[in-house]
């Protein structure tokens, strides 16, 4: 009686690593572990440090040195090299002088008000805006587009003029209003609006569309959901905005008692002081509600650009 013998294994069945017409350098790289781009080498490690710190100590240097500044003496060295940014005789003395010379809860509370409101209306009109440009169409869609892209190619200084004749014929100038209502809508804030609203299946504005839904009902339950990362970038650069500008509010404000809290900082500058540590001080009150804000909304800012980047 015969046994039958199992054939020989084909080509094809052969591992892949022997496998003809395999790169030699393929298989080499596999094995070394050469290709894990993850795991650098001692050098790369080193330089990638290096320039972390690099870019920390250019970014970080100069608001430890101003913090530093605040809270040092009227008898100690600021200028010293190489700084030293721990205060030899630390004092909070040059908080409580900024206070007396400006009234900086009540230009704090008017920088509030201005950054609330403009926070307020760039959700909401960006987000109507963005819906319009990004979900419905109608005739002239693109020449909007194109409006809105332009404005972005000149910079704010160039409208300064005829938002300011704008504001004065509305009878605003000298107001807090007038302070707020250039900054109520930004294009760019409509403009990413529109693209994370684009990002929307349109099939599903379709169903809702034959399923009755109005306009607010779709805006409501479907687009919302789905911009509300972008929603939440567009809020938190809307507020630093706001609260950090200084050339329009020193326009269109003329009364003292109506500064915002940046406008209000320059006179420390000013002849009443020159102390370089009531100025540093006075950054620092200016700077303190920023990094408050931004420490409590850092997750939903970088939520929102990581969705925005995604979907992208």
């Amino acid at each position: 009686m015969s046994t039958l013998t199992p054939p020989a294994p084909l080509a094809d069945d052969r591992p892949a690593d022997d496998a003809p017409g395999r790169p030699e350098r393929e298989r080499i790289f596999r094995r070394r572990g050469s290709g894990d781009f993850s795991k650098p080498t001692l050098g790369g490690l080193i330089g990638r440090y290096a320039l972390l710190l690099f870019v920390l100590v250019l970014v970080i240097g100069p608001f430890l040195w101003q913090l530093s500044t605040s809270f040092k003496g009227p008898q100690e060295n600021i200028y010293s090299f190489p700084p030293n940014l721990i205060p030899r005789e630390p004092t909070l003395g040059n908080y409580s002088t900024v206070a007396d010379i400006v009234p900086v809860y009540l230009y704090a509370w008017h920088s509030l008000l201005v950054s609330v409101g403009t926070v307020i209306s760039n959700v909401v009109l960006a987000t109507f805006a963005g819906y319009a440009l990004g979900c419905m169409r109608f005739r002239g869609k693109w020449i909007v587009m194109a409006i809105l892209l332009s404005t972005l190619l000149f910079p704010g200084e160039v409208t300064v003029t005829s938002n300011f004749l704008t504001i004065r014929a509305l009878g605003l100038a000298d107001t807090l209003w007038g302070v707020f209502l250039p900054g109520a809508i930004s294009a760019m804030n409509v403009l990413l609006i529109a693209t994370a609203c684009r990002m929307i299946p349109k099939d599903v504005l379709d169903a809702a569309t034959v399923d009755g839904a109005t306009t607010w009902q779709r805006i409501r339950h479907i687009v919302w959901p789905n911009i509300r990362g972008m929603v939440s970038v567009v809020a938190i650069f809307a507020f630093i905005g706001a609260w950090d500008d200084y050339l329009w509010p020193l326009i269109v404000l003329s009364d003292p008692a109506k500064y915002t809290l940046t406008v209000g900082m320059a006179y420390l500058n000013s002849s009443f002081s020159v102390d370089p540590r009531l100025i540093a001080a006075g950054t620092m009150i200016a700077l303190v509600p920023i990094v408050i804000m931004f420490s409590f909304t850092q997750r939903f800012f970088f939520k929102g650009v990581q969705e925005g980047a995604i979907k992208g």
